[in-house]
């Protein structure tokens, strides 16, 4: 239920399973509910949109199979500063759940106030959430941290452009928590690494065998040629003493 310390809107924000199909529009293409309507609550897929003209209206993006949102979008709303952001497509984005450690890790630098996840410095938190959490507890209650905002639309970008693939994405900012991001960066490098020697080793083989088959058949006309030569040969006989 919706109070003036948390609103509805914000519930469905952390709670939705985003990117799911949209049930209103089975049957036609990127019908990814990638939206959040401020003012119906409600999340929705670009094929709504005429419905909600007039509403605000959130964009909710992909990074490393997990739902972010633009910096610029979010601190409309809300504070979202000491969240540790990321870069995609030239914009700077934070993650807006927590999401699950790989591994243990205890290095120097900053570390999230709520998850204990190793952060770049100067940030303390690693999602919205976290964020949310820790307000919470040290205010009891979100005064301050929310924003009035009126007015809210998409950007061009985000009214056409539905999912972002992971493999896109730019490298992030270096820190203490690129672990993840670093893999997918080595990832790709070593993808565009192994397609070059790939072409290498292709070409390569391709001269091999032209050099292959010409000794070859230069090999098999040699016995041809010697045969030959001795069939038109008259034969030499040894001298009589």
């Amino acid at each position: 239920m919706e109070t003036k310390e948390f609103p509805a809107w914000l519930e469905v924000l952390l709670k939705e399973k985003f990117f799911n199909a949209c049930l209103e529009h089975e049957a036609v293409k990127k019908n990814e509910k990638n939206i959040l309507c401020i003012d119906c609550c409600l999340s929705i897929c670009p094929h709504c949109l005429p419905s909600h003209n007039s509403h605000r209206l959130l964009q909710i993006r992909r990074y490393v199979y997990n739902d972010v949102l633009r910096v610029e979008d979010g601190s409309k709303l809300m504070d979202c500063s000491l969240i540790q952001p990321y870069i995609t497509n030239s914009s700077k984005v934070v993650f807006i759940n927590e999401r699950p450690h790989s591994r243990q890790f205890r290095g120097s630098g900053n570390f999230c106030y709520t998850c204990d996840r190793s952060l770049q410095s100067p940030y303390v938190f690693c999602s919205l959430s976290c964020k949310i959490s820790d307000v919470i507890m040290r205010q009891r209650g979100l005064s301050g941290f929310l924003h009035v905002c009126n007015f809210l639309q998409l950007t061009d970008e985000g009214a056409t452009t539905s999912t972002t693939p992971s493999s896109t994405l730019e490298a992030t900012d270096s820190g203490g928590d690129g672990g993840v991001d670093m893999f997918w960066c080595q990832a790709l490098a070593c993808t565009a690494s192994t397609e070059v020697v790939r072409k290498k080793r292709s070409s390569l083989t391709a001269t091999c065998r032209r050099v292959t088959t010409a000794v070859a058949s230069t090999n098999s006309e040699a016995p041809v040629n010697f045969f030959n030569r001795r069939k038109n040969t008259p034969p030499q006989r040894a001298p009589l003493y």
